[in-house]
């Protein structure tokens, strides 16, 4: 009887015709809102913001790095925010909060007051980072958590894409009416997500994947390993997503709209990535499609660098946009495979693997930025450090499955 609630359970979450998707339509939309508008949609928006004399460049770079700071605040908080209140109510709370953001930024009241808006809006899309897709997850079946992890993280993917085609449209109107539309449109997302989080009990399922439960020891070493893999994929992936369309436009003379359309291909592979890799780990485990991950990465990252022409760089943008957002679910993923039945462990760990994510990305974009000053603006230099701290990664990754592997022994 208790085995016939249990299957009638999952399948009023994921199985039911006219429940099939909504949780993971809600954290769909929590993904878009809270990273893929609130940090990815500022890029096209910084040189109208520039032109319009809302702010001098240099200024509007700091309101940038504001957002960053902000995630990392987020993605430190959001699991504390979650024991006090309840997951939802901290979910819906972000994405009002962010929501809230994006009007607030329409005028140029001032520096302070633009500073702490961004930096809200990126606290709300850490701290929907870390709750969004573990909260549904939980109660997805075992063998469909790869598939809906990765639609749930290509709301990221919408979002870059809209940034390179929804906002230059906006702005034919001004800027103050782009964070207007932008607002209007996480207001109608957020009205959707708003009845459709789970909130029964987590499915206990037993992972299904190919690779063996890690326990002990060697699961400890592993899942420190994991997040020294996610920060330094993520430091790999600043040169794209920073220097891409400069590289382009100035580095390759082709102009500010040459570089905007590798822009939106990246936002199209980064919309297609997290459901194809998610589909891999469904079928290989999400061991095995993370090493495969980081292994195509490194090459696309570093294409730029050997002069390959167009087609090159488009392989390269598209690849890279798909990684930037498949990699996310396949980490998750991983982390699931290790911590299985844990479901307050794996928050904790998914909190922990954002952290240093965000620790890293931050730090390689300044640190990206200080190499191409002191190199004389030498992109492919760039390039080679992007994808050399992926091979890291990779790296990592073997060797920490090798000594695993003969401690188990």
């Amino acid at each position: 009887m208790s085995d016939a609630r249990t299957e009638a359970r999952k399948e009023s979450i994921l199985g039911h015709p006219d429940m099939a998707w909504r949780p993971v339509l809600s954290a769909f939309c929590a993904c878009l809102i809270g990273i893929g508008l609130a940090r990815f949609a500022y890029t096209p928006l910084l040189p109208a913001i520039v032109n319009a004399h809302w702010f001098d460049a240099s200024t509007a770079a700091y309101l940038g790095a504001a957002n960053l700071a902000g995630y990392l605040a987020g993605a430190l908080l959001g699991r504390h925010l979650a024991v006090r209140w309840s997951v939802v109510t901290v979910l819906r709370a972000m994405m009002l909060l962010a929501t809230i953001a994006f009007f607030a930024c329409a005028e140029p009241v001032s520096f302070a007051w633009y500073f702490g808006w961004r930096f809200t809006a990126g606290l709300a899309g850490g701290a929907l980072m870390v709750l969004a897709a573990p909260t549904v997850l939980a109660h997805v079946p075992a063998p469909r958590r790869g598939l809906v992890g990765g639609v749930i993280f290509m709301g990221v993917g919408v979002g870059v894409a809209a940034s390179g085609t929804l906002v230059p449209l906006l702005l034919q109107g001004g800027v103050t009416q782009t964070w207007i539309g932008l607002g209007l449109l996480s207001t109608l997302l957020t009205a959707l997500a708003w009845g459709g989080w789970p909130h029964e009990k987590a499915d206990g399922s037993t992972p299904i994947n190919s690779e063996p439960v890690v326990t002990g020891r060697a699961r400890s070493i592993t899942l420190r390993a994991l997040y020294g893999e996610y920060a330094l994929n993520a430091a790999g992936w600043v040169p794209h997503m920073i220097f891409l369309v400069d590289y382009v436009a100035r580095g390759l003379h082709q102009g500010v709209e040459v570089g905007a359309e590798f822009w939106v291909l990246f936002g199209i592979g980064a919309t297609l990535g997290p459901v194809l890799a998610g589909h891999l780990a469904d079928r290989a485990g999400f061991g095995a499609a993370l090493r495969l991950s980081f292994f195509i990465e490194a090459v696309a990252v570093a294409l730029p660098v050997f002069d390959l022409g167009r087609a090159g760089l488009i392989v390269s943008s598209v690849v890279v946009g798909a990684f930037v957002t498949g990699t996310v679910p396949l980490v998750l993923g991983r982390i699931g495979e290790l911590l299985p039945h844990q479901p307050a462990r794996q928050k904790a760990a998914w909190s922990t693997a954002t952290v240093a994510f965000a620790i890293f990305q931050a730090v390689a974009a300044y640190g990206l930025s200080f190499v191409f000053e002191y190199s004389g603006g030498d992109y492919r230099m760039l390039f080679i450090v992007g994808a050399c701290s992926i091979t890291a990664a990779l790296t990592l990754d073997l060797v920490t499955a090798v000594m695993t592997s003969r401690s188990a022994r």
